[in-house]
């Protein structure tokens, strides 16, 4: 590596603000914020509105969508040989 062109990578904790969860990894960002952390040490505090703790992608917790209402929906507004034309 080149140096004094890449950033600073330090201890940063993530804090999930929708799962409530921390987690504590490297990382480049700052923040002036800090934060004790479970080993007693004070670390820079980043907050986050979605990490994977809270993502549906990553937890499995998907929404449900009513694909098949929209369906109907299409058919009866425009009729069901709508799709069958062109």
């Amino acid at each position: 590596m080149q140096s004094r062109i890449h950033p600073d990578s330090r201890l940063v904790v993530f804090r999930d603000r929708a799962a409530g969860t921390a987690f504590l990894t490297r990382s480049t960002a700052g923040s002036s914020r800090t934060i004790e952390w479970e080993d007693g040490n004070t670390y820079p505090l980043v907050d986050v509105e979605v990490s994977s703790a809270s993502h549906p992608f990553y937890t499995g917790r998907t929404r449900v969508l009513d694909s098949a209402g929209r369906v109907e929906r299409f058919e009866r507004r425009y009729g069901s040989a709508a799709g069958a034309r062109g």
